[in-house]
């Protein structure tokens, strides 16, 4: 009990240490080459354990080396308290900025009986799952009304992100089949959906069980309506996105980890520091790196020396 409540108490923490030194969107969107920032070919995954905001790791990366890829995504692998979670339920995926940005957000659900993928399917995966939200974004924002527009604009702007949205293996048309918008934190649940015709059939429900939030499912189906020029514009701007996407692919993929140290902070009683200093370094070096659990190459691995202060 000593070593679980030792290794349970320094993960909090650590959490917490990347909770509040999470660096804002517009910092995110501020670089570029009047910093000497470039952006390379290729996909840049960053994974990390929030699921909002810009992990520190990867300022520390960007501060070390000022480039980063042209398509970034923050991954944030999670365990759920089910035993599996549908594949059509596994992939959360959202905007981080404006589409211009090429930056996404996606969180990968994994029950506790669930086989986690090795790193070439994941890889393939992730991919499929991103253009699916692209499209499905696009057809979202083509049947979105101006004011409703300008509205979540605004909340965008306060709440610095879009909403994720679950992109499931069903598509209608090339568009996804059907996209969930959180409005809170995604839920640790599992639930089944049913088939409906119409896309304006909106479903509310209400997943029971600890942490269940209210979710809109939204089905997307493509209509054969006449294209305004504004229409054009969008479906010029949906094939760039996607083949930009396609063409970082064939540059190929980098994963973005955090090699981590912990250490109690100054002032610490003496039973703190020998727990975080010696007690869960000594755990954590004994344990499974996060790049041996996610089978990551060691040629497309890049590591980022991070110190967390508990």
């Amino acid at each position: 009990m000593t070593i679980m409540f030792v290794w349970h108490y320094a993960t909090i923490k650590k959490y917490e240490f990347d909770l509040h030194n999470k660096v804002s969107l517009e910092w995110l969107l501020a670089l570029g080459p009047s910093l000497g920032v470039a952006r390379v070919p290729g996909i840049g995954l960053v994974f990390t354990d929030l699921t909002s905001g810009i992990p520190a790791n990867f300022s520390r990366f960007v501060t070390n080396l000022p480039a980063y890829h042209r398509i970034l995504v923050f991954v944030c692998v999670k365990s759920v308290p089910v035993p599996f979670v549908p594949p059509a339920e596994r992939y959360l995926v959202g905007r981080v900025g404006p589409a211009a940005h090429r930056s996404y957000r996606c969180i990968v659900r994994y029950g506790y009986r669930d086989v986690h993928q090795d790193i070439d399917s994941f890889e393939t995966e992730l991919v499929a799952r991103l253009a699916d939200f692209i499209r499905y974004d696009w057809h979202r924002s083509q049947h979105t009304s101006p004011y409703a527009e300008d509205e979540a604009s605004h909340s965008n702007e306060s709440s610095s992100e879009r909403r994720l949205a679950v992109i499931g293996t069903v598509t209608f048309s090339g568009t996804p089949g059907y996209g969930i918008e959180e409005s809170v934190e995604p839920a640790s649940v599992s639930i089944g959906f049913s088939t409906v015709e119409s896309v304006t059939d909106v479903i509310e429900m209400q997943a029971v069980g600890a942490g269940a939030v209210e979710r809109r499912v939204r089905f997307a189906i493509d209509d054969d309506d006449s294209e305004s020029d504004g229409q054009t514009k969008m479906y010029v701007q949906l094939e760039e996105e996607l083949r930009d996407l396609m063409t970082a692919q064939e540059a190929g993929t980098a994963f973005i980890l955090g090699h981590t140290h912990v250490e109690a902070k100054q002032g610490s009683s003496i039973l703190k520091r020998l727990a975080i200093n010696f007690g869960y370094n000594f755990l954590r070096r004994n344990c499974r790196g996060p790049d041996v659990a996610l089978k990551v190459p060691p040629i497309s691995l890049l590591e980022v020396g991070m110190v967390y202060v508990v």
